[in-house]
């Protein structure tokens, strides 16, 4: 999305590095900083030597990160969630919400959104329907108390559906401000009319971690 088409020997590397990222992290969490920087280590040579653009080579060196740490760093989580006891159906609990904070935030904010929540970065978006979004996710999470995790707390499904409803949107937000510095309308042409593959997993990106963090700190896990 960031680089432009010449730089497609860039993209090519940072996406072979992005895969092998997702899966280190993802099983072997204890390798992520060695491996990381000694990535990190590789392209900041390729950089060095082979740049011819020295205006702005460090603005692509930060995008190139970025790019690490937003989608393997972020979307690890995932696998790490589904390792948790009962993890399958917290991952699966993740996916109903965010889909139910989308469907929600949108009918809502068609139907009574007035102002506008983020315009610079998202026009549509109203603050009527971030909080119809946030509305529906807490009442999913609830929801799922009775007939999908019943071993789980009210209190644990409630702050559940708050993080997933709120940082949730914000990774949709997130996304969308990349595309705007990106001067483009959809970040792939894999989904027509969905706006790209980025577009379905962007509030994914920011629910699973948040949700895989409180869970992890409050399940015993963490020592």
């Amino acid at each position: 999305m960031v680089f432009t088409p010449k730089r497609s020997r860039v993209k090519l590397f940072a996406v072979a590095v992005g895969v092998p990222l997702v899966l280190v992290n993802a099983y072997f969490p204890q390798m992520i900083v060695p491996v990381a920087g000694l990535l990190f280590m590789g392209f900041a040579l390729y950089f060095l030597w082979c740049y011819q653009d020295i205006n702005t080579v460090i603005s692509e060196v930060g995008l190139l990160t970025l790019g690490w740490v937003y989608i393997p760093i972020l979307l690890s989580p995932l696998v790490l969630l589904h390792k948790l006891e009962h993890g399958s159906l917290w991952v699966l609990l993740v996916l109903i919400m965010t889909m139910m904070c989308d469907s929600c935030a949108y009918f809502v904010g068609t139907a009574f959104g007035k102002h506008r929540l983020y315009p610079a970065i998202s026009p549509k978006k109203s603050i009527e329907g971030a909080i119809g979004g946030l509305l529906g996710s807490v009442l999913t999470a609830l929801a799922a108390h009775l007939w999908l995790l019943p071993q789980s707390s009210w209190i644990d499904c409630l702050i559940v559906g708050i993080l997933a409803g709120s940082i949730g949107q914000l990774g949709d937000l997130f996304e969308s401000m990349i595309k705007r510095y990106a001067n483009i309308k959809d970040s792939g042409t894999i989904f027509p009319g969905h706006g790209g593959m980025l577009d379905r997993i962007d509030s994914l990106l920011f629910s699973f971690p948040a949700v895989y963090a409180y869970l992890y700190f409050t399940s015993g896990t963490f020592h």
